[in-house]
């Protein structure tokens, strides 16, 4: 399967280049030329089948034509070695737990995936060149991107992080590893770092000395394999509330996530809504009211992972449906909450059900609460360890909470980390000395 950009203008990509450059040239993001709608029979026997089975019939529809099928199979399940359940927290509410990775976030699994992928073209190539990884951080990305290219061979992976805007445990899990991650530590925004990742892309003197390519979910390997967990989100969610229309709700950054999730609709899933929850940062919540795209400086909330001026994503979105903003109002739709609004439903949540939020799966709480129709089950992203905020969880239920040991172990290690300026000549002079 081609790829085109986003854009339009740049010539069409298979699927090796899409994923080894990241970025198109014309800087467009990269799409597939055509969505696979997956066959009745694959509906119809979804609910028998396991996590890994589901994915892997989502990923033929994807990366089939590319991948042989022993190796996809290979790649698929290695890279969900654990379970993404749904838990019911009330009546017609449940929680989808993204968070039983390695680094305890739902970007584990494009993470894992795409550096598996990633692996496997480089393995291809007769003359194997050093690709350097590059890929902005409000949070979570950062360590599941970290973690899952940790050790790969032919593979260095730089992370950015904006100083002073991730929780310490978040910093932790991508400070502390050494071997082939670096981690920079940028005096700025996320939405600086990610601009940073970009104008490395459109360097041409810069490209000349290093293969470069992003692992943000500007890069279809990451975002695609997210449409996994929609579709076992499916499979679960029949078995108990077999009647009822479903409502995906998505706390939302970058929106790759939520694409994802447009995607696995367009193949079939029978999803009857979506909502796109914000946080302060409500660009896209705006537009769905105003129907005007107007990007801004991010603002720091208690859901850092969503503090995105900027969202990537967006452009996929309307690419997908093709500049109407009719149609995007018809799938999706938009809610905005506060910090104190955030803190409330993890402390109300937590009271009434005994089931612990973290800031951003209190975002799609909420939103759920406020909109869900008597006919309607929703279920809400969780999309981190609610230990991994825990400053803000604790504060919010008056209670300790306890750390799992997976984190526990990223907190003994020492953080290393480059210190750099917003500015893009300094960014660009360190990459220069390597």
């Amino acid at each position: 399967m081609l790829y085109y950009s986003t854009n339009k203008t740049a010539v069409l990509a298979s699927l090796e280049e899409a994923v080894i450059k990241g970025l198109a040239s014309d800087k467009g993001l990269f799409m597939p030329e055509r969505i696979n709608t997956l066959p009745d029979s694959f509906f119809d026997k979804i609910c028998s089948l396991s996590f890994q089975e589901i994915a892997y019939e989502v990923a033929n529809a994807f990366f089939g034509e590319d991948v042989e099928a022993d190796k996809l199979k290979e790649i698929v399940y290695d890279t969900l070695s654990f379970d993404t359940p749904i838990v019911k927290v009330k009546d017609n509410i449940y929680s989808l737990e993204l968070y039983h990775g390695p680094t305890l976030a739902f970007k584990d699994v494009g993470a894992r995936f795409m550096a598996r992928l990633l692996g496997y073209f480089i393995s291809k190539e007769a003359q194997k060149e050093t690709v350097n990884v590059l890929v902005a951080t409000s949070g979570d990305t950062g360590s599941a991107v970290a973690n899952g290219f940790l050790g790969v061979s032919g593979i260095n992976v730089f992370v950015l992080y904006p100083k002073g805007k991730v929780s310490p445990i978040q910093e932790c899990q991508f400070t502390t590893l050494g071997k082939n991650i670096t981690s920079l530590e940028i005096d700025g925004t996320f939405d600086d770092c990610q601009a940073l990742v970009k104008a490395a892309f459109m360097d041409v003197e810069l490209n000349a000395k290093h293969k470069l390519t992003s692992a943000n979910s500007i890069n279809v390997a990451r975002f695609l394999p997210q449409a996994f967990y929609y579709f076992y989100a499916y499979a679960q969610i029949r078995k108990i509330e077999k009647d009822k229309k479903i409502v995906m709700c998505v706390p939302s950054g970058n929106f790759g996530n939520i694409t994802a999730g447009l995607f696995g609709k367009r193949m079939g899933l029978a999803i009857n809504h979506f909502i796109a929850s914000n946080n302060s940062n409500d660009i896209f919540y705006q537009y769905l009211q105003t129907g005007e795209y107007n990007p801004r400086p991010s603002v720091s909330t208690l859901a850092n992972a969503m503090d995105v001026g900027d969202p990537s994503n967006f452009a996929r979105v309307i690419d997908l449906y093709k500049n109407s903003i009719e149609a995007i109002r018809k799938d999706i739709s938009g809610a905005k909450y506060s910090d104190i609004q955030i803190n409330n439903a993890i402390k109300a949540c937590y009271k009434e059900t005994g089931y612990l939020l973290d800031p951003h799966g209190a975002c799609g709480y909420l939103a759920l609460e406020n909109e869900l129709k008597a006919d309607e089950v929703g279920i809400f992203l969780e999309t981190a360890h609610p230990a991994k905020f825990l400053e803000t969880v604790e504060k919010s239920i008056g209670e300790k909470i306890t750390i799992p040991e997976k984190l526990q172990a990223f907190m003994k290690g020492t953080k290393k980390s480059i210190a750099l300026s917003k500015e893009y000549s300094t960014f660009k002079a360190y990459l220069m000395k390597i």
